[in-house]
């Protein structure tokens, strides 16, 4: 088991299978040593957690929790993809998108749940460049859909 695997235990979580593509792309793509992910939901199990507008369906910390999942299946398409997590060096850039009520102006506070969740895990290395932009309708009816870029450890 990687290191980040076990630090991911012990804040009590266990990577899902990583999400099929359900269109014509792929779940994540390698340049260099920058691997970038596709966008990802809140899904656990194939099933959305939450739905709906952040600010009207949606709290705050409900969104935040959201964004935490997305984080999480954001890893297991990276574990997917690059077999083992240790391999990552760094995450770069979080690209995040906030499903937002008409007014609603706190994405950076949503998209924090996968920022903070990113620190917990990979500490230094989990520090990342981000934007957190509103959105009036994502896929599905997500509140949050996430795209991630790591560096890797070159082979």
């Amino acid at each position: 088991m990687s290191s980040i695997e076990a630090r991911l235990l012990e804040l009590g979580v266990v990577l899902p299978e990583a999400p099929k593509p359900r269109f014509k792309y792929v779940p994540a793509k390698t340049v260099g040593t920058l691997v970038y992910t596709s966008g990802q939901d809140c899904r656990i199990d194939g099933v959305l957690k939450y739905e709906g507008k952040v600010g009207k369906e949606l709290t705050i910390e409900q969104a935040q929790d959201a964004a935490r999942i997305t984080a999480i299946n954001c890893l297991a398409v990276l574990k997917q993809h690059i077999g083992n997590l240790d391999k990552i060096k760094q995450v770069v850039k979080l690209l995040g998108f906030v499903n937002s009520a008409e007014e609603f102006a706190d994405q950076p506070y949503v998209i924090n749940g996968a920022s903070e969740f990113l620190e917990e895990v990979f500490g230094e290395k989990g520090k990342h460049a981000r934007s957190a932009v509103s959105s009036n309708e994502l896929p599905f009816n997500t509140p949050v859909e996430i795209e991630m870029i790591v560096e890797i450890e070159s082979d």
